[in-house]
């Protein structure tokens, strides 16, 4: 019986792989740490080799630790970090060059030139993003001008280009399959929102042959099988891709338009089902792809905070406050309150909807009673303040208010932290049984391809809650506490 997916969450520092069953238990899970490369100041790069390396291994010890028979598994799920970049040949699989990470500014002069020349409304317009150089598309114009042989490579038609779903579905297929899903190719800054097909005006402007480009499917199909797979046979489905956030949002089963879901981790992202809508932010936040079911395109709202958990490891290692990440909330928790003290997080600038690089952190309202405990708390507060700014946004664009939240990464186990953050946007928050919200994303998406779930409906009954915060302050309350942190932000 074919009743399993195996699903791979490769992200920026390791590989998870999750082995999950029809009813959404996680049989076995693994993570194994890759090696970062920084070139440079400024520069993060990742060497492919090594990545499918880790994916390798990490499928193995999975199927080793569960000892379930491998003809059991009825597909594969592949979630991964989004902007990331490589390039390699078409004929012996060989990278050109190491892949350039989504945390890379190398292109910050390349996005500077575009902007001066008037593009960025068309580049938003036509895909959702700013001009920045997170977005793939300047990392594979970069590649092509520095990499010698690169231009007169990719002309001849023999090189590819994939963001990190495309080389793993690649190197599953023994090199058979070259393929993407709309919600990576969303982040390309190559797509059209509106054609999900790469864009030729954009292509001329960056430079980039359409050779290169793998075939945007959807994110929930079979895309090819296993093949010389180490440690898996032959003829397994590749069933399911789809970007990290987007597997989350899929993974919370937030299948309908109004529905969002926010991701505490070092950062923090937020994204809000937008259904079939395309809504153009009026408020600096991007408009993306968020997945694809058979011909139905369901697009989203994304904001992300630079700082979330990071604030707490500061507090850590900065400050020396806490000698665990895990001591905060007792800590935070033994203040009634932060005494008026404001921290606004601003430690690497501030993202959505300020997007000012420029800003820095900063605490208001110190006194002679101030304590570690109110900085504690503080802290805290501030990294709820900053996702209810990417919030109003959202609800801003969307024209309605948000009804629930649902929440997930390391910090929403912070009970402190997560009732602060629903009493001020004043709606509940649901924190799901399975935090692997990333993994489940495209397992779920590669079960609806090979029928290991009939449709979302049967996923969402599946779907099981562990918490619900409710709000519990007042209004009255919650406004001073608003107007505090909007006085403070503009002080960052």
């Amino acid at each position: 019986m074919k009743d399993l997916i195996l699903s791979i969450d490769q992200g920026t520092t390791g590989t998870t792989v999750l082995l999950v069953d029809p009813q959404i238990n996680i049989l076995a899970k693994k993570n194994n740490e890759f090696p970062q490369h920084y070139p440079q100041q400024g520069w993060v790069e990742h060497d492919p080799e090594e990545i499918w390396a880790c994916t390798v291994k990490t499928i193995q010890e999975v199927l080793s630790e569960s000892g379930v028979d491998t003809s059991r598994i009825a597909g594969i799920g592949i979630t991964n970090q989004r902007e990331t970049t490589l390039l390699w040949d078409k004929a012996t699989g060989d990278p050109l060059h190491k892949a350039i990470v989504w945390q890379d500014r190398r292109t910050a002069p390349l996005c500077e030139k575009l902007k001066k020349k008037g593009l960025e409304n068309k580049f938003k317009k036509k895909t959702g993003l700013v001009l920045d150089p997170y977005f793939s598309g300047t990392k594979i114009r970069w590649l092509l001008d520095h990499v010698p042989q690169a231009r007169e490579k990719a002309k001849k038609g023999s090189l590819a280009f994939g963001t990190i779903d495309t080389f793993l579905v690649w190197k599953l297929t023994n090199g058979k399959v070259h393929v993407t899903d709309p919600s990576n190719a969303s982040r390309t800054l190559l797509m059209n929102l509106q054609t999900l097909d790469w864009d030729p005006e954009l292509l001329k402007i960056l430079n980039i042959p359409a050779s290169l480009l793998p075939r945007i499917a959807s994110s929930s199909e079979i895309y090819g099988e296993t093949k010389n797979v180490p440690g898996l046979p032959d003829g397994i489905p590749i069933a399911g891709i789809a970007g990290d956030q987007q597997s989350a949002l899929f993974g919370q089963a937030c299948f309908s338009a109004g529905e969002a879901k926010c991701t505490y981790g070092t950062g923090s992202f937020i994204l809000l089902n937008t259904g079939k809508k395309i809504v153009h932010s009026k408020n600096k936040l991007l408009t993306t792809v968020a997945w694809k079911l058979g011909k139905e395109i369901c697009y989203a709202l994304e904001g992300s905070a630079f700082i979330a958990g990071a604030a707490v490891q500061w507090l850590r290692d900065g400050l020396k406050l806490i000698h665990k990440a895990s001591e905060v909330e007792a800590l935070a928790s033994s203040v009634p309150d932060s005494d008026g003290v404001v921290f606004v997080p601003a430690l690497v600038g501030l993202g959505a909807p300020y997007w000012n690089a420029e800003a820095r952190g900063c605490i208001t309202g110190i006194t002679r009673a101030t304590t570690h405990a109110h900085l504690a708390r503080a802290t805290l507060e501030g990294i709820a303040y900053l996702q209810y700014d990417i919030l109003q946004a959202m609800s801003k664009d969307l024209g309605e208010k948000l009804k629930i939240l649902k929440v997930d990464g390391g910090a929403c186990a912070n009970h402190l932290l997560m009732q602060f953050q629903s009493d001020i946007l004043g709606v509940p928050l649901s924190r799901p049984q399975m935090i692997e919200t990333t993994g489940l994303g495209a397992a779920f998406l590669a079960g609806l391809a090979t029928g290991v779930w009939e449709n979302t409906k049967v996923i969402s009954e599946n779907w099981k809650e562990e918490k619900l915060f409710k709000p519990q302050m007042s209004k009255s309350l919650v406004k001073r506490k608003i107007e505090s942190w909007q006085k403070a932000v503009k002080k960052a």
